[in-house]
Parts: structure tokens; sequence; C-alpha cells
């Protein structure tokens, strides 16, 4: 028999001595049994919900001694046996009392539960998917708990928490879909306090999400959405592009409560992008240098395309930067180049393929939601457009004949905003695209669409002679100075 220092020594020596798995939880399970009472373990799973919270307090509060002595061997010794012994077991009590025994080990760990939420947090994530309605019940409550005592520090387990929360937004139980509420409002208040969570890792999950189609889902991404969006130091705007065309699905959604709560995230997303130039101006009055107010006041900086239908505006604005490239107010230090390269303008074009597509939509609300976003894109997107000038084009032509009235006043304003856009012929700007919808359009069988349609044909036939014109001229002028 192998004696108690021996043993120790061994277990400080894993890497040398390389027994097999069982040996080593044997060791554990000692480690474990050596501190903790049977009874605990007993009563953990027992059927009284007293002698679970008696045996859960009576653990939590020799996790607490440990953690005072620092014997981290011995916690993780407990933690293991109620992973192994309790979460992977056949029965459902046991199941239970593993998630309960976790919760009082985080608790009694306090401030040094951080450095055991690896061995934690992922048998209580598993369990989320449980078949026993109470054991998914149990997993929510001890994650609540676990969360209460860790805060940020569980940030790193954010997208499996998400996922599973999304999961459990549809859950066939009442029980389990209340705490799972519960479970979400303290998740959202944490990630909101916290400077530890990735925008970039966790877009590309929301985005697979959108395309779920169970209103309860919906409900929880349009939620989550929101939350991020209120949150200063999370640029939600520059991901829109990621998960508008999401959003935009959810306005056909057959609950209308569904349409409302997406119709209002768009709205707010659709007033953060109209208030940029107003942003702008703000921070030009400032007496600290622009770039650095914008980015610690807004949290947003913007770029010279933000602003293109103030035009007045742009040749100041470049003096202005030019002037506070040499002269920082705010005495910082900070280098024109330097900054700009932080600078995240609205990706006008990329969210254009969507609303090119959504104005087409068969469903009416859809449509004027659609129209109404290519109406404030042409008149802020400036240069970021010109190359989807065309398609915009074979969006606004076939709305102007929409039975909907609001959709035609909306049309036939974009489609002024665009004609009156005057575009130098080049790589960018496709008149022969242009040309190609127009011609297309005379096809239609609605006599104002028709019309329109010939007006632009006119229109860039005429500003393509004039153009020509003016090359002819210019050539003149060129050679007569030779």
């Amino acid at each position: 028999m192998l004696s108690a220092a021996v043993l120790a020594k061994s277990r400080s020596e894993k890497a040398i001595f390389h027994f097999p798995f069982w040996f080593w939880l044997f060791l554990d399970m000692a480690d474990a049994t050596s501190v903790i009472p049977a009874s605990v373990f007993r009563n953990l799973s027992d059927k009284l919900y007293e002698k679970r919270k008696n045996a859960a307090l009576e653990l939590e509060g020799i996790v607490k001694q440990l953690a005072t002595a620092g014997d981290h061997d011995k916690i993780s010794a407990v933690i293991n046996l109620l992973t192994t012994e309790f979460m992977l077991s056949p029965q459902a009590n046991h199941r239970k009392g593993g998630l309960i025994g976790l919760a009082a080990a985080t608790v009694g760990l306090t401030t040094e539960a951080s450095q055991h939420l690896e061995q934690i947090v992922p048998p209580v994530l598993n369990s989320f998917s449980d078949q026993d309605a109470r054991v998914r019940y149990y997993a929510c409550e001890a994650l609540y708990n676990i969360a209460k005592v860790v805060r940020g520090e569980f940030i790193v387990f954010f997208n499996q928490i998400f996922d599973a929360l999304c999961k459990l937004s549809v859950d066939s139980d009442p029980n389990v879909q209340s705490a799972a509420h519960l479970l979400d409002r303290l998740v959202k208040d944490i990630v909101t306090e916290s400077d530890q969570f990735s925008i970039e890792e966790f877009i590309p999950l929301l985005k697979e999400r959108m395309n779920v189609l169970h209103a309860y889902v919906r409900q929880f991404l349009v939620g989550w959405i929101t939350v991020l969006d209120s949150v200063p130091d999370i640029d939600m705007l520059g991901f829109l592009p990621d998960f508008l065309d999401g959003l935009f699905s959810m306005l056909s959604d057959a609950s209308h409560e569904i349409r409302q709560q997406a119709d209002s995230a768009l709205s707010e997303f659709l007033q953060e992008i109209k208030n940029s130039p107003v942003r702008l101006l703000l921070a030009l009055n400032s007496s600290q240098c622009f770039y650095c107010y914008f980015l610690k006041v807004f949290g947003h900086p913007l770029s010279f395309s933000d602003i293109s239908c103030d035009d007045h505006l742009i040749p100041f604005l470049r003096n202005w930067l030019i002037y506070r490239k040499f002269h920082p107010p705010c005495g910082s230090g900070c280098q024109f180049v330097e900054v700009m390269l932080l600078l995240k303008s609205v990706d006008y074009g990329r969210m254009a393929e969507i609303l090119v597509q959504r104005a087409a939509s068969p469903d009416e609300f859809t449509r004027l939601t659609a129209i109404t976003w290519i109406n404030e894109f042409v008149k802020l997107g400036g240069d970021q457009l010109v190359r989807y000038y065309a398609d915009i084009l074979g969006a606004i032509l076939p709305c102007i004949s929409d039975k909907e009235e609001k959709i035609r006043v909306v049309a036939r304003e974009t489609n002024e905003e665009l004609r009156a856009i005057n575009c130098d012929p080049g790589e960018a700007f496709d008149v022969g695209a242009i040309l190609s919808i127009a011609r297309r359009q005379l096809l239609s069988e609605w006599e104002a669409t028709r019309i329109e349609a010939l007006h632009w044909i006119s229109t860039l036939l005429s500003r393509h002679r004039d153009e020509k014109k003016k090359k002819k001229k210019e050539k003149q002028e060129n050679l007569s100075q030779i």
C-alpha cells in the first residue's frame, strides 16, 4: 500500500510517472472524501430540498476554508468528484446534486473562483441539453449563482453561454424558460459592464443564429442586439451588415411583437447612421483633438464619407485636420495618420446590397422599410455607393409604381436624389450598367416606371454629350497654348 507521502509525491510528478487515468481519479476521490463528509455528497442528491440545501451550505463552508488555506489541489479534487461521480451519473438526482455542488463550491471560492472556472462551467453548460427538464432547470440556477460570484470573469465562455440560452429560449418546459430568462438578464448586465467582451468573436455566432425562424429565438436575438448596441464601447453599427438581413427578415414575421421589435431595432440603427454628421459638428467645436474627443465620447469615429451630405464642410474639415496634425490641442501627440487607421465608417456598400434585395420583398412593410433606408443611404453614402447606383436604381424604379402610396412617395424622392448626384464617368460609376437597368425597366407593365426609365436614359445621354463637349473644348484650349 502506498503511503500518503508517496501518493503526494506521485501527484506532483504526473509528468514523470505515467499511471493510468483511473489511478489519478482514485487519488482525487481520496482527496475529496478526506475533506468532504460522505453524508454531504449523499445529501446533495437527496429528494428533499432541505437536505440538498444544508449539504450545499456545508460544502460551501468547507471549500471556503480550503480556499483560505490555499489548498487548491483539494478544491480541484472536490470539483472533479462532483463532475465525474455526479454530473456523469445516469441518475437525474445525482446530476442535479452535482450542479448544486458546483454552484456551492463557486460561492465558497468567492474571489478565487476564476482559477477553477475551466473545471466548473463546461459541465454546467453541458447540462443545458440534458433530457431531464429538472436538470436543465438546475443548470440555469447553478450558472446563475456562479455568474453572480465571478461576474466578468466568465465572459470567456460567453459564446457557449449565449448559444445555450438561445436553445433554452424555446425549451418545452415553462419553468426552464423562466429560469433561462432570469439567467439571460444577469448575463446581459454582466456583459454591459465588462471590458473583456469581444464583439468580433461574437458576431459570427449571431450571424448564424439570425437564420432561425422560431419566434422565441428571434425575440432573444433582437433583445441581445438592442442591449449590445446600447453599450458605448461596443461598435454594433460597424458590424451591422453581418446581421442586417436577419433583422429585415423579421419584419414579415407572423408575430406582431417580433415585427415591432425588429422595426424598433432597425429604426435605432438608422437614426445612429443619420446622426453621424451631427456628432461630427459637435466634435469640431471641441477644444480637444477631434479624434481623441470622438473616440472617447462616442466610441464611433467617422470618416469623410459620413458627411458627404454636407459638401460645404469638407474643405474646411480637411484644413482643420491638417492643422491638427501639427498642433494636436489635446497635447497627447496624436498623429493624424495613426489615428485615421482607427476610423470605421458606415459600410453603406454591403448594406446597400441587402437593401436592394429587400426592396423587392413581397411583404409591404419590408419594402417600405428597405426603400426608406435606401433613401437615407443615397443622401449619406457618398462615394461608397457609386458602384451600387445601378442596383439601387433597379430597386427604386419598380417601387415608383408600387401599390402602396407611402412606398411610391419615398421611391420618387429617392429617384430624384439619385438623379441629382453628378458623378464623373469612371471605374466606379458604370454608365453602361445604369443604362442597362433603365432599358430593362422600359418593359415594365407600369407606366410610371417606364416614364422614369426614359427620363434616366435622357439624362445620362445628355450628361454624356455635355461631357464630350467639355473634353473637346479642353483639348482645343490645350492645343492653342502650344
